[in-house]
């Protein structure tokens, strides 16, 4: 079974009213041969956040990947108005290239080639600049993750974030920083939908995405 929950905050006012920007439509989705998603329904408007709850192998990763593109689904329909940015498990970094060589590139793909002050700000925000003239073979996974997740501040201010696990491998500094950024981006007509099994954002107005099935 997939039920929303609707977590209460004091900080944030409801944004009940809005026009939906994310609709999924009883999707059904198979990893191999097995069902992993089936009929979910999900909506989702500007500013909003939804946290993806589940048991290991309910699917969270499954709809992230889906929603990416990364997988098909078997049935359904998912209609999506704002551009797409994932982070996934892996963290999408050439392991040749310096990190801010790969930043740079992610630049390019969103037309932001040459505003080195911009990119300079995202490293900024995760303390990435440090290290991010190091070739990224060379980095931790924890500075390989806040790499990864500065690429988010290079896109699109309306985007739909869509983070597996986002804060994995970070320390209580690096996870407070990245409350930061998806606090931000929801405040300024942005949408995050994050499959996590730590608190992320736990102070703004959230919805839950729970996932049943899988194994405790």
């Amino acid at each position: 079974m997939q039920v929303i929950e609707r977590i209460p905050s004091s900080k944030t006012p409801p944004s009940g009213g809005k026009p939906v920007s994310l609709r999924i439509h009883k999707l059904c989705v198979f990893r191999g041969a097995t069902l992993v998603l089936n009929r979910l329904c999900h909506q989702q408007g500007a500013g909003e956040l939804c946290c993806v709850v589940g048991a290991n192998g309910a699917g969270k990763s499954t709809l992230l990947r889906t929603l990416a593109g990364r997988l098909h689904p078997a049935e359904g329909t998912i209609t999506c108005l704002p551009p797409k940015l994932y982070v996934g498990h892996a963290d999408g970094l050439s392991p040749t290239l310096t990190g801010r060589e790969n930043l740079k590139f992610w630049g390019q793909v969103f037309g932001l080639a040459g505003n080195t002050h911009l990119l300079d700000t995202a490293l900024s925000h995760f303390d990435a600049a440090g290290f991010a003239d190091m070739p990224v073979r060379l980095l931790s996974r924890g500075q390989r993750r806040r790499l990864a997740l500065s690429r988010l501040l290079l896109g699109p201010a309306k985007a739909l974030w869509l983070l597996d696990e986002p804060n994995a491998g970070l320390d209580q500094a690096s996870r407070d920083q990245l409350d930061n950024a998806v606090i931000s981006h929801i405040a300024t007509g942005g949408m995050v939908l994050a499959a996590t099994h730590l608190p992320l954002a736990d102070t703004a107005l959230q919805s839950r995405l729970i996932l049943g099935g899988g194994q405790m």
